[in-house]
């Protein structure tokens, strides 16, 4: 197997001397440079497999190499080193399409991991294992989004995940990790808005037995379980003021103490967040911290709305369906032409999440051979506009007593309503502006018909 090689550019000496060190005792055959002009003429006469630059050079900035790299050498991942507490520096080479970056003074508990994910990076191993067929469609939106996984899977740099309840937000973070130099460490998911506010700390951070009551032993946080691997922060917007100040220190120093502790330690985690919130809003408003937005929003990916695609849904209807019967173990049934139109009129709203729900549904209620329309519209109707609505006609001058009057108005809206609703009970409810329960307590009161005939059953809902 050939042996890893790697481009440490650096003016100071010493900085460059300790970095070549490490790398030779690691096995990696090294190079130095002392300028932007030294090294880009050592990249155009040998190939490496990862390069370390300076931030600050004599004759220019770290950042021109990134760029000069990424334009010139593709494929080659870069790490910047940057000064202490320089976060603009850092997000601004994670931008121009650095790798990672590491802050002085160096750690080399920090540089050997950093170091082993970019020659992961660099092998031909990893060049191989690109997997997105997860993300189902041939749509133009979701080609991009499986070009985008494919790029960011072979950065560092932390990626926020924008999209609607439902999108699919999670499945890419999950195949931006499961196709990066990470992918044989863990994958750590969780729900910001799911964790007390009073627990926040020690979730994230871990903590020592007897720092506070009922902590009886040393306790591993998320960080320390996504160690070497990726965190991924869904819903992120819920993250209290007070935490999000906490966060934003693990993150730009890539340290976290725990709580009880009185030291920090190194660790290298991946940060992938996501919500269905607007951040911006959010900042605007005050409730969400700007510092953090741009260290979380490095690079931003977008996942569409399923309704924005509407090509992908038969293909996706199809796979879930498989998926779902699968899982059941059970025959899958013929979806009928009514059911696929009706499915391609859905609003879905709440994406493909809802679509595997209303499936999931239909599954249960058809009758294991065929799924209708009747099998999917449970709980999709359509959205009642105020020209649908039932008038009710109060010009009349009653010529009985009020109840009976009021009672045969009643009637004849609620059979108008059902009339257009081609006796679609659930329909007609709506119609009339009342709930499905209220509607059936109507037609028992009125003596229309017994519950049994009409079918009226919470099942109906």
């Amino acid at each position: 197997m050939a042996q890893f090689s790697c481009l440490v550019v650096d003016d100071e000496t010493d900085i460059r001397e300790l970095v070549v060190l490490t790398l030779e005792r690691m096995d990696i055959r090294a190079d130095s440079a002392s300028s932007v002009t030294e090294a880009k003429q050592l990249l155009a006469s040998q190939s490496y497999n990862l390069c370390l630059t300076d931030m600050r050079l004599p004759d220019g900035l770290g950042l021109e190499l990134v760029q000069h790299i990424a334009a010139n050498h593709n494929g080659l991942p870069v790490a910047v080193i940057t000064a202490y507490g320089s976060a603009e520096n850092a997000v601004s080479s994670l931008k121009a399409g650095a790798f990672d970056y590491l802050t002085k003074p160096i750690s080399l508990k920090q540089l050997r991991p950093l170091v082993e994910s970019a020659l992961k990076l660099s092998s031909s191993d990893a060049k191989q294992t690109s997997n997105t067929v997860d993300l189902i469609g041939q749509s133009p939106a979701m080609d991009y989004v499986r070009t985008m996984i494919t790029k960011l899977a072979r950065s560092q740099a932390p990626v926020y995940i924008s999209g609607e309840s439902g999108s699919g937000k999670e499945l890419a973070a999950r195949l931006i990790h499961s196709n990066s130099s990470r992918r044989d460490k863990s994958f750590v998911a969780v729900n910001c808005g799911a964790i007390p506010e009073n627990l926040m700390e020690s979730e994230f951070f871990g903590y020592k037995k007897g720092a506070f009551t009922g902590a009886a032993q040393d306790t591993l946080g998320l960080f320390q379980a996504a160690n070497g691997g990726t965190l991924f922060l869904d819903e992120v917007a819920d993250l209290p003021l007070a935490m999000q100040v906490k966060l934003l220190r693990a993150i730009q120093e890539k340290k976290v103490r725990i709580v009880g502790g009185t030291l920090e330690e190194s660790v290298d985690v991946r940060i992938i967040s996501a919500t269905h919130k607007n951040l911006s809003d959010m900042m605007s408003n005050g409730l969400f911290r700007q510092d953090l937005y741009y260290r979380l929003n490095v690079i931003q990916l977008k996942i569409p709305a399923l309704r924005d695609r509407p090509e992908d849904i038969p293909e996706l209807t199809q796979k879930l369906l498989h998926k779902l019967c699968e899982a059941q173990s059970i025959n899958v049934p013929i979806l009928e032409d009514s059911a696929t139109k009706l499915i391609s009129k859905l609003p879905f709203d709440g994406n493909v999440r809802e679509l595997e729900n209303m499936l999931e549904r239909a599954l249960a209620l058809c009758d294991g051979q065929k799924i209708g329309a009747d099998d999917l519209f449970v709980d999709h109707q359509p959205k009642i506009s105020t020209d649908d609505k039932i008038n009710f006609d109060s010009g009349k001058t009653p010529e009985v007593g009020l109840p009976e009057y009021l009672e045969d108005i009643e009637k004849r809206a609620i059979l108008k309503a059902l009339a257009k609703a081609n006796n679609n009970k659930t329909v007609a409810a709506k119609l009339l502006g009342m709930s499905f329960r209220t509607l059936r307590y109507r037609f028992s009161k009125l003596g229309l018909a017994k519950d049994d005939d009409l079918g009226m059953t919470d099942e109906s809902l």
